[in-house]
């Protein structure tokens, strides 16, 4: 993540945009979230791909005492991925599962657990067991999809553009896998923030 974001408030405090260094921006986003006096408990960070929105989350999660969950436990399996599946905007992710094994339960300070789905083995994998705590962190794209509801108190939009962005895949995953996002998962992704209009409805958007 770089050392600078650029903040769009929101639906807080207007819409100003100006810069700030990564521990600013915590420090700003935990002091929202300290004025609402408990009233958020979960948080989304939805937003593109190599946006930075597993390393913000991890951050913001070890400032705030926060568990995260990771969207991409969630991969859809191969026998889910049919043609009338992935032509629905965010259809690539499996929400009926995240409906099931973690939505009912991040609302209260229990813990809990949920099967990861590990893209190695392309099934599912290890149970992930989070413990309590008073905020719960959902981050990854496909996080805001109104299918799931409005389970979160706080929605936060991670934008980059596309050279950084493809810089970053490249660094991350590789020249090929690099190929695979650009012509299709990043697709997928734009199609899914247009038609949900997903970061004008954020809360916050930051862009790295």
């Amino acid at each position: 993540m770089k050392d600078k974001f650029t903040i769009l408030r929101k639906n807080f405090g207007g819409g100003t945009m100006w810069e700030k260094t990564t521990e600013e921006t915590l420090r700003y986003l935990q002091e929202y979230i300290d004025k609402t006096q408990g009233e958020i408990l979960v948080i989304a960070i939805d937003g593109r791909s190599a946006s930075g929105k597993t390393t913000l989350a991890n951050l913001l999660g070890k400032q705030l005492g926060a568990r995260v969950v990771h969207m991409d436990d969630f991969f859809l399996p191969m026998e889910l991925r049919t043609k009338e599946r992935l032509e629905m905007p965010g259809g690539n992710v499996h929400y009926e599962r995240l409906q099931e094994e973690v939505l009912p339960f991040i609302q209260k300070e229990q813990a809990f657990s949920y099967v990861r789905f590990d893209c190695g083995t392309m099934a599912l994998g290890e149970h992930i067991h989070l413990g309590a705590a008073p905020i719960t962190i959902v981050e990854g794209a496909y996080s805001c999809h109104p299918i799931l509801g409005d389970y979160m108190g706080l929605k936060i939009f991670l934008d980059i553009d596309s050279k950084s962005q493809m810089e970053r895949i490249i660094a991350r995953n590789g020249e090929e896998k690099a190929k695979e996002f650009q012509n299709r998962w990043i697709p997928m992704e734009e199609a899914y923030f247009e038609a949900f209009s997903i970061q004008e409805n954020a809360d916050v958007v930051l862009k790295s």
